[in-house]
């Protein structure tokens, strides 16, 4: 094996599974030398997307994902809440902007969303780039029609993570397949959306399904655009509660490894933010992630508040995408923002 070749930076399509775990084997202070150094390659360094997440409906989804307390199958004392009006999301998008984030995603616990629900998403959709935020929305399922008239609306980015590997993924979801997720991906891009796709550690999984995690993510047509990687948020009623903690320096060398090999794409330290220390969130940013959500909730569990995440970026010397300064820009008081996402 060539390690030159799988340090390289250089985007490729056609990576092995041989690779992939060696690159998980690696040394940890070498691996986040090189994920660190191939970061450089292709980002500004010390630089942070900053995006929020709403919840636009929210639980009683008839889908069985052993991680979500919005599915309608666990008890786990969720109110449920029907569609939100667009007015109710564009005051949202707003605060979220007047606090710095730059893209605001509209989650919705939907298996798939029925015509009516998805023209009024694609409203929302519209206010909120009226605002002059990129949009991102997480729906369920997609055809290739309804991806279209997202795109119409002004989408920009479409999230369907894939969770896990192919061959662990039964036993975390019965109710959709792993090919079903694909050809959602396969709508989205082929409408022209940008992807953000990743997956969920400490589920269970072995290293070998973050392995195959992320061989399936870096061996499709294109690298996903948004790559989050979630720490599992264990949420009392759903069948991973109660789960072993992962190890953090194996969450981080999930960072490190997603980051050599999608260079291009922005990494997502996503759910389980709140749960890390200050350290921990550091060490992620080392090895690649270059991307949150920032606000107090992340679709129903929580996220750090505001002003730690301001604290964080100033002892860190990091700055919010786009800004000129250290720090994250915040142009009001209000900071009212918006599981594993």
């Amino acid at each position: 094996m060539q390690m030159e070749h799988t340090l390289s930076g250089t985007v490729r399509h056609d990576w092995t599974l041989a690779e992939v775990e060696h690159l998980f084997a690696m040394p940890f202070v070498d691996l986040l030398f090189h994920a660190q150094r191939v970061h450089r390659q292709h980002h500004e360094p010390s630089t942070v997307q900053m995006s929020t997440l709403l919840s636009v409906k929210t639980g009683a989804c008839p889908e069985d994902c052993a991680y979500c307390p919005q599915s309608v199958r666990y008890d786990t004392g969720l109110e449920r809440e029907a569609l939100l009006d667009v007015e109710q999301v564009r005051e949202a998008a707003k605060r979220a902007k007047a606090a710095g984030a730059t893209r605001f995603c509209m989650g919705a616990a939907y298996r798939s969303p029925k015509p009516k629900q998805l023209a009024a998403i694609a409203e929302m959709i519209r206010e909120v780039r009226a605002l002059g935020l990129e949009t991102c929305a997480t729906l369920g399922m997609l055809t290739p029609a309804q991806a279209a008239e997202l795109k119409r609306a002004g989408l920009d980015y479409y999230n369907h993570n894939l969770d896990t590997s192919p061959e662990y993924y039964g036993e975390i979801i019965t109710t959709r397949t792993y090919q079903d997720r694909l050809d959602t991906l396969e709508a989205v891009r082929d409408a022209g959306l940008k992807v953000c796709c990743g997956g969920i550690v400490g589920m269970g999984e072995s290293v070998t399904d973050r392995a195959k995690l992320l061989l399936t993510l870096a061996n499709l047509p294109a690298h996903p655009e948004s790559v989050p990687i979630n720490q599992l948020v264990q949420v009392p009623g759903t069948p991973l509660h109660g789960m072993a903690a992962v190890d953090p320096f194996d969450f981080v060398r999930t960072i490190a490894v997603a980051r050599l090999m999608m260079p291009a794409s922005h990494v997502r330290l996503s759910a389980g933010r709140e749960g890390m220390s200050d350290e921990l969130q550091a060490l992620c940013f080392l090895a690649g992630a270059n991307s949150i959500f920032y606000g107090e909730k992340l679709l129903t569990t929580g996220n750090p508040d505001v002003a730690r995440d301001q604290k964080l970026f100033a002892r860190l010397g990091l700055r919010a995408e786009g800004a000129a300064e250290p720090g994250i820009p915040v142009h009001s008081e209000d900071h009212a923002l918006v599981e594993n996402a």
